[in-house]
């Protein structure tokens, strides 16, 4: 077993922890060490039952344990690319030939189907369909329930808000925001906020993706 460390303290980390147990269950992998918290956070020591490690700094306390972080954690410190380690929950399906990349957590009951690609740090909450040959670049979050047609690309740091729909072979312009329940059945510009059936562009979003930032596979 390793040593894992979950890092967020929202209830996105304790329900990390959980799935920790899950896995834990069916084949002892991780020894879960604690989480740890943003800087706003310090002097927090437990989070919902789970040991709260220290803040962002505390990380270079823990040199040989893996990491794995929830989608709030950002704009902190992060350990080694090496040290990121994927969570997936035991009852999702993943097809043997999708590529996940390092840090990212899927939640239960999903499907991630043919050769479809997750670039780092993608966050897949519960009951989410990623189709076949899809492509979701790096710091991309699905909310529940979220369903990808096959062929989709979306790029770096979008935000896909529950029950939404994707139709197939679309572009999901990088750092875009697709409202809950909306429908989209046409490319997104960048930066765009979605939302209706079938979506439209409401305005551009504020919260821009860095250059170069988080689209490695």
């Amino acid at each position: 077993m390793e040593d894992l460390i979950i890092l967020g303290t929202g209830v996105h980390g304790a329900e990390m922890a959980q799935i920790v147990e899950r896995v834990n269950a069916l084949k002892p992998t991780w020894r879960l060490l604690g989480l740890i918290a943003p800087d706003d956070e310090a002097g927090v020591e437990e989070c919902r039952g789970y040991p709260v490690l220290g803040a962002a700094a505390a990380i270079s306390r823990f040199p040989d344990a893996c990491f794995v972080p929830d989608n709030e954690f950002r704009g902190f410190p992060m350990p080694p690319r090496e040290r990121l380690v994927s969570l997936v929950d035991p009852s999702s399906f993943v097809s043997h030939t999708a590529r996940i990349g390092a840090g990212c957590v899927i939640y239960p009951n999903c499907f991630v189907g043919l050769n479809a690609a997750l670039g780092d740090r993608v966050f897949v909450l519960s009951g989410c369909v990623i189709n076949h040959d899809d492509y979701l670049e790096g710091g991309v979050v699905l909310c529940s329930n979220v369903t990808l047609a096959g062929g989709v690309h979306v790029e770096a740091g979008c935000y896909l808000g529950q029950s939404c729909t994707v139709r197939q072979l679309l572009r999901v312009g990088r750092g875009s925001l697709i409202g809950m329940g909306s429908v989209v059945v046409k490319d997104v510009p960048p930066d765009s906020m979605m939302a209706g059936n079938p979506a439209r562009k409401l305005r551009d979003r504020e919260e821009k993706v860095p250059p170069g930032a988080e689209t490695r596979l």
